[in-house]
């Protein structure tokens, strides 16, 4: 054993409050009891002791002799305690170089500051907080860049987005930056496009979610163990390459194949960026580029223009600096996804997005643009991480109780054991065990009769769609709606009205019609109850869902309904021939009947808020609060008009029932196939209600 690493372990041990037992005094002093390292052999073998390798090696032949300040905290152990503060010097940066000769021993990660450490700043400048012992590990393995030191080059370079610029110098992320992998948009480590969202922390399963769940923090091997209890196929490393969760079931790189390893999926969309990466360089910078993994600064002018680099084109003199804004941001994730090699398990959502919405950002001005039409981008809701649904709430950082049941992982499992929700984490998506109690079994949480927002209480008698019924139910009712109503005259602007939003895909809700009342239903009128598909097998979620990729088994329509197996779509099913919106086709799929219907109430709900309340109402249903005030009076929505600030105020009760059900129909996308009739019926009384024109349409 060295003096230093003698030292370095007589540290830890006083750092962690050891006492040092001393022989009681002899006549001859006696034989010192040997000092026993914890883990010493393990991490003598692991990359981090190491003496040899370029990361402790690459300053020997400097003048200095030293390790810079800016390399310092990850490449010497002295660093790395000067940056923490260990040394007694100012905590959060390296104040001087290091001398060279230091690997990441033990005091590095064992010592005073390290015991108390649970948050990491990333270089974006946000601060990612609660985690624990893994940030020992993310202040290294959080790679040098982020999205905001690309944009700040983009911006002092002052150039569009396709001009060369030679200020722009190419940005490397640096390597195994697997915490900005896994923290996704959290720690925006790749770079993100403007007006696109992003997937935020990779949860794995519970018990594997943090660096130490999965590696062995002084071998640094991966424990494969673990792997298997859920991946039975795994023998080795390589053979995580193949994994791919039931959560993925899209073909993200567009070659067809739903069954590949996320590892593949990822290789196939960097060779469609690289791809267009050396066609934009051609044809938009005008200057051939190459790339080589290997050599810094990877990215070289390949002067021979043959699409490969030779040995003589590899080389600092060679860098290619032709760089336009587009083109850094594409290298930049390209070289992102390069350099974190388990970039497919840390967080393979975040790298997908980054891929493909830097190739088709190339795309834009490309000629002969790479075909995306096969590729996607991101999964089914319930596995959507990047989407509102799941990061709505990340700059409060918890989802509220109200919404936790739905919108966190975790929320679906708390409220059927206690059934209650408590405010939750942001989470990315739903997890195997939000519907799962048993992840080697894959059996379901036990969920009996549902309680709808109505006060209803409903049972399917299938424990699977039970469990969907608790979510997609809506959040309103016929009840809600008259409550806030109060005794309100049909046509008083009362205080207190606003728009009740029923919430989105209430299917459950929709199916069984007025047994749930989750459109509202007007008092004196008749309303169908459950929907009854047909015989066998077809009146559960799942049989007509894919339980995971969420989408219709079309399939099994076209067993009854054979103009799908025709290749007609789904809308275009008909089952009764009655014209009920009155245009005069009684063929059209009943998902035409209802749309019309829909525009039929649109237009009397603007002509009735106009002439009754002196403010036309506008729709947009893809910005909340939905209904704004149509203050130009031209019956369009323009930008200008969809905003808070402009959002419609002036309800009465009858304008309200009928906005209320104009919002149920059009976030129900398969209301037409749950219970078209419901809808049918909810939307006429609407319509009639409101003073529209009934008189061609046939309530069913």
């Amino acid at each position: 054993m060295t003096l230093a690493l003698l030292a370095a372990t007589l540290l830890v041990l006083l750092a962690a409050g050891t006492a040092l037992a001393l022989p009681p005094a002899q006549d001859e002093p006696a034989e010192p009891a040997p000092v026993q390292v914890p883990f010493l052999e393990e991490w003598g073998a692991s990359p981090h002791a190491d003496q040899s390798a370029p990361a402790f090696r690459n300053w020997d032949d400097s003048e200095s002799q030293e390790v810079p300040e800016t390399c310092a905290k990850c490449h010497s152990s002295t660093g790395y305690q000067d940056f923490l503060g260990a040394d007694g010097s100012e905590a959060g940066k390296v104040d001087v170089p290091h001398a060279i000769g230091t690997v990441v021993d033990c005091v590095a990660c064992h010592n005073g500051v390290t015991v108390d450490k649970e948050s990491v700043v990333m270089p974006s400048g946000l601060e990612i907080t609660g985690v624990g012992d893994e940030a020992r590990c993310m202040e290294c393995h959080q790679g040098r860049q982020s999205t905001v030191s690309v944009n700040n080059a983009i911006a002092e370079a002052a150039v569009d987005a396709d001009t060369v610029s030679e200020k722009l110098t190419f940005l490397n992320i640096h390597y195994y930056a697997a915490a900005a992998t896994k923290y996704g948009t959290l720690a925006k480590g790749g770079y993100e496009y403007d007006g696109n969202s992003y997937d935020a922390m990779f949860a794995h399963v519970e018990g594997y979610e943090t660096c130490i769940d999965c590696h062995q923090p002084h071998t640094l091997a991966l424990e494969l163990e673990g792997c298997v209890e859920c991946h039975t196929d795994v023998e080795s490393v390589e053979d995580l390459r193949e994994v791919r969760m039931a959560g993925s079931a899209v073909d993200y790189n567009g070659n067809g194949d739903v069954e590949e390893g996320i590892y593949y999926e990822l290789a196939g969309l960097q060779e469609s960026l690289f791809a267009n990466i050396q066609a934009y360089a051609d044809e938009i910078a005008g200057m051939p580029i190459g790339y080589s993994a290997e050599a810094h600064p990877y990215f070289f002018y390949d002067t021979n223009a043959n699409g490969a680099l030779e040995e003589e084109e590899i080389n600092g003199d060679n860098r290619y600096s032709s760089w336009t804004p587009r083109l850094l941001q594409a290298a930049y994730n390209y070289q992102t996804s390069r350099k974190d090699p388990g970039a497919y398990v840390h967080g393979g959502k975040y790298i997908i997005e980054l891929l493909y919405d830097s190739t088709a950002s190339l795309n834009e001005v490309l000629s002969e643009p790479v075909d995306m039409s096969a590729m996607r981008r991101i999964d089914a809701g319930h596995f959507a991480g990047s989407e509102e649904a799941f990061r709505h709430w990340d700059e409060e950082g918890a989802v509220p109780g109200n919404c936790a049941k739905c919108h966190a992982a975790s929320g679906l499992p708390l409220y059927l054991e206690e059934g209650v929700n408590i405010s939750a984490e942001p989470s990315n998506g739903l997890q195997c065990a939000t519907c799962h109690n048993d992840l080697a079994e894959f059996t379901l949480h036990e969920a009996g009769a549902v309680k709808f927002p109505s006060g209803a209480t409903l049972d399917s008698g299938d424990p699977g769609t039970n469990l969907c019924m608790n979510c997609h139910q809506g959040r309103e009712s016929t009840v809600s709606v008259d409550r806030l109503i109060g005794d309100a005259g049909p046509d008083d602007q009362a205080e207190g009205l606003r728009f009740l939003n029923p919430h989105y895909f209430s299917a459950g809700a929709t199916r069984w019609g007025t047994e749930a009342k989750g459109a509202y239903e007007y008092a004196d009128k008749e309303y169908v109850g459950f929907f009854d598909h047909g015989e066998g097998e077809m009146n559960q979620c799942a049989d007509c869902h894919s339980v995971h990729g969420l989408e219709v088994d079309e399939e099994a329509c076209a067993e009854c309904h054979e103009e799908v197996e025709d290749g007609l779509a789904l809308q275009d099913i008909r089952y009764n021939f009655t014209d009920f919106d009155g245009d005069g086709d009684d063929e059209e799929g009943l998902y035409y009947e209802i749309e019309h219907m829909r525009e039929e109430l649109y237009a009397a709900m603007q002509a009735y808020s106009a002439e009754e309340v002196g403010a036309a109402v506008l729709y947009d249903g893809n910005a909340y609060p939905y209904f704004f005030v149509d203050s130009n009076g031209n019956g369009e929505t323009d930008e200008d008009e969809v905003n808070g600030d402009n959002r419609f105020a002036a309800w009465t009760p009858r304008l309200l029932r009928a906005a209320y059900n104009y919002q149920y129909s059009s976030k129900d996308p398969g209301a037409f196939v749950h219970n078209g009739m419901y809808i049918l019926q909810t939307l006429y009384d609407s319509i009639e209600d409101v003073g529209g024109d009934v008189s061609t349409m046939t309530r069913p």
